[in-house]
Order: C-alpha cells, then structure tokens, then sequence
C-alpha cells in the first residue's frame, strides 16, 4: 500500500505543500529510526498524490496542464528535490511528477509525449541532484536511479557513475 499525498484545490490555490511536508517528512523520521539510513524506503510506502481540484466538465486539460497544479508541484519539487526517488513507480507516479515539471502534450494514441530536450534535462538533474543527496546521506543506490532514468525512458550506463 502506498504512502498518499492528498492535495486539494485550496492547498493548490494557496501553494501550500504542508499536506506533503507532513507525510514526507513523517516518512523520512520514520526510515531514519527503523532503517538507520534515510535512502531507503520499503516499496509498499512508495508516496502517491491524490489531486482534488474541480473541472468543468467541459474542460479538456489534463491535471499537469493546469498552471495552478504545475505550479503546486514547483513549489514542492523546489523544496523536496529528491522526491521523485520516493514516488510509486509502478503506479505511474514518476511520469506524472515529471509531467506536472516538464513540457508535454498528450495524445490519445501515444499518451504523454515530454518534450525531447526538457524531459532529457529533467532526467539528468535528477539524477545528478539525487546522487549527490544519497552520498550525503551515506549511501549510493545508482541501481535505483538507473531504474529511475528507464522509467522515463533513458538508460544510464553503471559507468556513467564512475564519473560522479
């Protein structure tokens, strides 16, 4: 079971992350005490958000083409920039955080299509950020950021590592 993030629309109106500050910073106490490293988390805590802003019901726009929520998750992304190494994954929590930061379009076919060029800086700031943060906390997880970098569809050689 994943960790949930509930953001609703006034929490967006007001860019207030509290509701996130309170379960990642009460998920980071908790692994710091249990596992004595703050790197890692069990999988069935992986965070997930649950957005609840009101649409018209002709309003076409997906949740990560509304300024507002773009702007939430800017706010959040600027103060927990190794967040995306919590999310849920396999729930398509990871796609979504970069869709909210990254310019996309969505196809009915295709789906999310990012932005060459924006999704490919996204993708290394993180995992250079990310890196750093790790070694700071005292470990080194590139296998967990090399997943990372597939689940948005680049793959990173161990090797690439070896320079960091």
């Amino acid at each position: 079971m994943s960790t949930v993030i509930n953001v609703n629309a006034d929490c967006i109106a007001q860019i207030d992350i509290a509701p996130a500050r309170v379960v990642v910073d009460k998920l980071l106490a908790t692994i710091a005490t249990t596992n004595g490293a703050i790197a890692t988390l069990p999988e069935d805590q992986a965070i997930k958000f649950n957005i609840m802003f009101p649409q018209e019901p002709t309003d076409p726009r997906e949740l990560s083409e509304i300024p507002e929520i773009r702007l939430w998750f800017i706010r959040l992304d600027a103060v927990y920039p190794w967040l995306p190494y919590y999310l849920d994954w396999r729930e398509g929590e990871l796609t979504r955080y970069a869709a909210m930061l990254v310019p996309h379009e969505f196809k009915k076919a295709e789906g999310i299509e990012f932005n060459v060029e924006a999704i490919q800086i996204f993708v290394m700031q993180k995992v250079f950020m990310i890196h750093d943060w790790l070694g700071q906390q005292g470990s080194s997880n590139t296998a967990k950021l090399k997943q990372m970098s597939q689940a948005l569809g680049y793959e990173i050689d161990a090797e690439f590592f070896e320079l960091l």
